[in-house]
Protein backbone atom coordinates (compact mmCIF):
# COMPACT_ATOMS: atom_id res chain seq x y z
CA UNK A 1 0.00 0.00 0.00
CA UNK A 2 2.80 2.34 0.99
CA UNK A 3 4.75 1.34 -2.12
CA UNK A 4 1.79 2.11 -4.37
CA UNK A 5 1.39 5.55 -2.80
CA UNK A 6 5.13 6.24 -3.29
CA UNK A 7 4.97 5.26 -6.96
CA UNK A 8 1.92 7.43 -7.48
CA UNK A 9 3.72 10.43 -5.99
CA UNK A 10 6.77 9.83 -8.19
CA UNK A 11 4.58 9.50 -11.23
CA UNK A 12 2.79 12.77 -10.41
CA UNK A 13 6.15 14.52 -9.98
CA UNK A 14 7.43 13.15 -13.26
CA UNK A 15 4.30 14.25 -15.08
CA UNK A 16 4.56 17.69 -13.51
CA UNK A 17 8.26 17.93 -14.48
CA UNK A 18 7.54 16.91 -18.06
CA UNK A 19 4.68 19.39 -18.30
CA UNK A 20 6.84 22.21 -16.97
CA UNK A 21 9.71 21.40 -19.30
CA UNK A 22 7.34 21.03 -22.24
CA UNK A 23 5.97 24.49 -21.56
CA UNK A 24 9.51 25.89 -21.18
CA UNK A 25 10.72 24.09 -24.31
CA UNK A 26 7.76 25.31 -26.29
CA UNK A 27 8.37 28.86 -25.13
CA UNK A 28 12.05 28.54 -26.12
CA UNK A 29 11.10 27.25 -29.57
CA UNK A 30 8.64 30.11 -29.91
CA UNK A 31 11.38 32.61 -29.06
CA UNK A 32 13.70 31.03 -31.64
CA UNK A 33 10.99 31.22 -34.28
CA UNK A 34 10.32 34.84 -33.41
CA UNK A 35 14.02 35.72 -33.63
CA UNK A 36 14.28 33.92 -36.97
CA UNK A 37 11.27 35.76 -38.30
CA UNK A 38 12.59 39.14 -37.16
CA UNK A 39 16.02 38.38 -38.64
CA UNK A 40 14.50 37.31 -41.94
CA UNK A 41 12.22 40.36 -42.02
CA UNK A 42 15.15 42.66 -41.30
CA UNK A 43 17.29 41.13 -44.07
CA UNK A 44 14.43 41.35 -46.58
CA UNK A 45 13.85 44.97 -45.54
CA UNK A 46 17.54 45.85 -45.97
CA UNK A 47 17.75 44.14 -49.38
CA UNK A 48 14.66 45.90 -50.67
CA UNK A 49 15.74 48.50 -53.26
CA UNK A 50 12.96 50.72 -52.03
CA UNK A 51 14.51 50.76 -48.57
CA UNK A 52 17.76 52.61 -47.82
CA UNK A 53 18.50 53.50 -51.46
CA UNK A 54 21.82 55.23 -52.17
CA UNK A 55 20.44 58.51 -53.41
CA UNK A 56 23.02 61.17 -52.47
CA UNK A 57 26.60 61.73 -53.67
CA UNK A 58 29.04 63.96 -51.80
CA UNK A 59 32.08 64.72 -53.97
CA UNK A 60 35.33 65.76 -52.30
CA UNK A 61 38.86 66.56 -53.43
CA UNK A 62 40.85 69.30 -55.13
CA UNK A 63 39.07 68.95 -58.46
CA UNK A 64 39.40 70.99 -61.64
CA UNK A 65 38.17 68.64 -64.35
CA UNK A 66 35.74 66.22 -62.64
CA UNK A 67 32.25 67.22 -61.47
CA UNK A 68 29.56 65.51 -59.42
CA UNK A 69 27.63 65.05 -62.67
CA UNK A 70 30.55 63.08 -64.12
CA UNK A 71 30.49 60.76 -61.10
CA UNK A 72 26.72 60.41 -61.25
CA UNK A 73 26.89 59.49 -64.96
CA UNK A 74 29.60 56.92 -64.25
CA UNK A 75 27.58 55.28 -61.48
CA UNK A 76 24.51 55.23 -63.71
CA UNK A 77 26.38 52.83 -66.02
CA UNK A 78 26.16 50.12 -63.35
CA UNK A 79 23.55 47.50 -64.09
CA UNK A 80 22.33 47.72 -60.54
CA UNK A 81 23.17 50.10 -57.69
CA UNK A 82 22.41 48.31 -54.44
CA UNK A 83 21.16 49.59 -51.14
CA UNK A 84 23.19 51.10 -48.34
CA UNK A 85 23.68 47.61 -46.91
CA UNK A 86 24.39 45.69 -50.11
CA UNK A 87 26.40 47.96 -52.39
CA UNK A 88 30.10 47.06 -52.56
CA UNK A 89 32.20 50.25 -52.37
CA UNK A 90 35.00 48.52 -54.29
CA UNK A 91 32.72 48.30 -57.30
CA UNK A 92 31.95 52.01 -57.00
CA UNK A 93 35.69 52.72 -56.73
CA UNK A 94 36.45 50.87 -59.96
CA UNK A 95 33.72 52.83 -61.74
CA UNK A 96 34.92 56.17 -60.34
CA UNK A 97 38.50 55.47 -61.41
CA UNK A 98 37.30 54.82 -64.97
CA UNK A 99 36.54 58.55 -65.30
CA UNK A 100 39.22 60.00 -67.56
CA UNK A 101 40.74 62.59 -65.19
CA UNK A 102 40.57 60.41 -62.06
CA UNK A 103 43.83 58.99 -60.76
CA UNK A 104 42.49 57.51 -57.50
CA UNK A 105 39.13 57.22 -55.78
CA UNK A 106 38.33 56.59 -52.11
CA UNK A 107 34.68 55.82 -51.39
CA UNK A 108 32.70 55.23 -48.22
CA UNK A 109 29.03 55.03 -47.35
CA UNK A 110 27.32 57.27 -44.82
CA UNK A 111 24.06 56.26 -43.18
CA UNK A 112 21.40 56.15 -44.41
CA UNK A 113 21.58 57.04 -48.12
CA UNK A 114 24.86 58.81 -48.90
CA UNK A 115 27.99 57.89 -50.84
CA UNK A 116 31.04 60.02 -50.10
CA UNK A 117 33.48 60.08 -53.02
CA UNK A 118 36.99 61.51 -52.56
CA UNK A 119 38.83 61.85 -55.87
CA UNK A 120 42.43 62.60 -56.77
CA UNK A 121 42.91 63.94 -60.27
CA UNK A 122 45.79 63.33 -62.64
CA UNK A 123 48.09 66.35 -62.88
CA UNK A 124 48.88 66.67 -66.57
CA UNK A 125 52.59 67.27 -67.13
CA UNK A 126 53.01 66.52 -70.83
CA UNK A 127 51.24 65.49 -74.02
CA UNK A 128 52.34 62.05 -75.19
CA UNK A 129 52.48 61.23 -78.91
CA UNK A 130 50.03 64.01 -79.68
CA UNK A 131 46.87 62.41 -78.32
CA UNK A 132 47.38 61.14 -74.76
CA UNK A 133 48.25 62.95 -71.54
CA UNK A 134 51.10 62.07 -69.22
CA UNK A 135 50.88 62.88 -65.51
CA UNK A 136 53.56 63.75 -62.96
CA UNK A 137 54.13 60.06 -62.19
CA UNK A 138 54.63 59.08 -65.82
CA UNK A 139 51.18 57.49 -66.03
CA UNK A 140 49.31 57.76 -69.31
CA UNK A 141 45.64 58.74 -69.26
CA UNK A 142 43.03 59.59 -71.86
CA UNK A 143 41.42 62.99 -71.41
CA UNK A 144 40.42 65.99 -73.48
CA UNK A 145 43.70 67.63 -74.53
CA UNK A 146 41.74 70.80 -75.17
CA UNK A 147 41.38 71.19 -71.40
CA UNK A 148 45.11 71.48 -70.74
CA UNK A 149 47.54 74.37 -71.04
CA UNK A 150 48.96 74.85 -74.53
CA UNK A 151 52.40 75.31 -73.01
CA UNK A 152 52.65 71.67 -71.89
CA UNK A 153 55.72 69.99 -73.31
CA UNK A 154 55.07 67.50 -76.11
CA UNK A 155 56.86 64.19 -75.70
CA UNK A 156 57.10 61.47 -78.34
CA UNK A 157 58.43 57.95 -78.37
CA UNK A 158 57.73 54.29 -79.14
CA UNK A 159 55.16 52.44 -77.03
CA UNK A 160 56.36 51.78 -73.52
CA UNK A 161 59.02 54.52 -73.48
CA UNK A 162 56.89 57.23 -71.87
CA UNK A 163 58.70 57.05 -68.52
CA UNK A 164 62.12 57.08 -70.17
CA UNK A 165 61.28 60.14 -72.26
CA UNK A 166 59.69 61.93 -69.30
CA UNK A 167 62.72 61.24 -67.09
CA UNK A 168 65.07 62.52 -69.79
CA UNK A 169 63.02 65.70 -70.13
CA UNK A 170 63.19 66.26 -66.38
CA UNK A 171 66.97 65.78 -66.37
CA UNK A 172 67.86 68.08 -69.28
CA UNK A 173 65.29 70.84 -68.60
CA UNK A 174 67.43 72.65 -65.95
CA UNK A 175 70.35 72.80 -68.40
CA UNK A 176 68.26 74.83 -70.84
CA UNK A 177 66.74 76.99 -68.13
CA UNK A 178 70.13 78.49 -67.37
CA UNK A 179 70.04 79.85 -70.93
CA UNK A 180 66.50 81.19 -70.49
CA UNK A 181 65.17 78.48 -72.81
CA UNK A 182 62.56 75.76 -72.41
CA UNK A 183 61.79 72.57 -74.32
CA UNK A 184 58.59 72.54 -76.35
CA UNK A 185 59.02 68.99 -77.65
CA UNK A 186 61.32 66.03 -77.10
CA UNK A 187 61.36 63.05 -79.45
CA UNK A 188 62.81 59.57 -79.11
CA UNK A 189 62.42 57.99 -82.54
CA UNK A 190 62.26 54.33 -83.50
CA UNK A 191 66.03 54.27 -84.04
CA UNK A 192 66.51 55.42 -80.43
CA UNK A 193 67.80 58.82 -81.55
CA UNK A 194 66.87 62.01 -79.70
CA UNK A 195 65.55 65.22 -81.21
CA UNK A 196 64.61 68.33 -79.28
CA UNK A 197 62.86 71.60 -80.16
CA UNK A 198 63.23 74.71 -78.01
CA UNK A 199 60.75 77.50 -77.43
CA UNK A 200 62.83 79.84 -79.63
CA UNK A 201 62.30 77.46 -82.56
CA UNK A 202 65.79 75.94 -82.62
CA UNK A 203 65.88 72.20 -83.36
CA UNK A 204 68.60 70.06 -81.83
CA UNK A 205 69.66 66.75 -83.35
CA UNK A 206 71.22 64.80 -80.48
CA UNK A 207 71.54 61.28 -81.87
CA UNK A 208 71.58 58.02 -79.92
CA UNK A 209 74.67 58.32 -77.73
CA UNK A 210 76.25 60.65 -75.19
CA UNK A 211 73.07 62.63 -74.74
CA UNK A 212 74.14 64.62 -71.68
CA UNK A 213 77.56 65.41 -73.13
CA UNK A 214 75.95 66.73 -76.31
CA UNK A 215 73.49 68.88 -74.39
CA UNK A 216 76.39 70.37 -72.43
CA UNK A 217 78.19 71.03 -75.71
CA UNK A 218 75.11 72.89 -76.97
CA UNK A 219 74.99 75.00 -73.80
CA UNK A 220 78.62 76.08 -74.30
CA UNK A 221 78.05 76.74 -78.00
CA UNK A 222 74.88 78.74 -77.44
CA UNK A 223 76.65 81.03 -75.01
CA UNK A 224 79.33 81.74 -77.64
CA UNK A 225 76.78 82.53 -80.35
CA UNK A 226 75.50 85.61 -78.53
CA UNK A 227 73.10 87.64 -80.68
CA UNK A 228 73.64 85.30 -83.63
CA UNK A 229 71.67 82.64 -81.72
CA UNK A 230 68.41 84.25 -82.88
CA UNK A 231 69.30 83.38 -86.49
CA UNK A 232 69.88 79.68 -85.84
CA UNK A 233 67.42 77.20 -87.37
CA UNK A 234 68.95 73.95 -86.13
CA UNK A 235 72.06 72.54 -84.53
CA UNK A 236 73.28 69.05 -85.30
CA UNK A 237 75.31 67.66 -82.41
CA UNK A 238 75.63 64.12 -83.72
CA UNK A 239 79.41 64.35 -83.82
CA UNK A 240 82.10 63.14 -81.49
CA UNK A 241 83.25 66.76 -81.29
CA UNK A 242 81.85 69.99 -82.69
CA UNK A 243 78.49 70.72 -84.23
CA UNK A 244 76.82 71.74 -87.46
CA UNK A 245 74.63 74.85 -87.46
CA UNK A 246 71.81 75.58 -89.89
CA UNK A 247 70.88 79.24 -90.31
CA UNK A 248 67.65 80.86 -91.40
CA UNK A 249 67.52 81.73 -95.14
CA UNK A 250 68.37 85.43 -94.68
CA UNK A 251 71.83 84.45 -93.51
CA UNK A 252 74.49 84.54 -96.23
CA UNK A 253 76.16 81.61 -94.62
CA UNK A 254 73.71 78.70 -94.63
CA UNK A 255 75.85 76.36 -92.59
CA UNK A 256 78.81 76.72 -90.31
CA UNK A 257 80.89 73.88 -89.03
CA UNK A 258 82.44 74.29 -85.63
CA UNK A 259 85.54 72.35 -84.68
CA UNK A 260 87.16 71.68 -81.36
CA UNK A 261 89.00 74.98 -81.39
CA UNK A 262 85.76 76.96 -81.61
CA UNK A 263 84.17 74.91 -78.87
Amino acid sequence: MIKAAFNERNYSRAVSFVQKNAIGGGFFVLILLLIGYLTYSTIVWMLDDQRLPLSRIILQGDLHHVSALDVQKAFSQLEHVGTFMTQDVRELQVVAESISWVSHAAIRKQWPDTVKVYLTEHKALAIWNGNVLLDTYGQLFNADIGQVDDSLVKLYGPDGTNNEVLDTWKIVTPMFKELGLSITSLVLNDRRAWQLILDNGVRLELGKESLMERVKRFVNLYKKLGEDAQNVSYIDLRYDTGASIGWFPQQELTQENLNDKVL
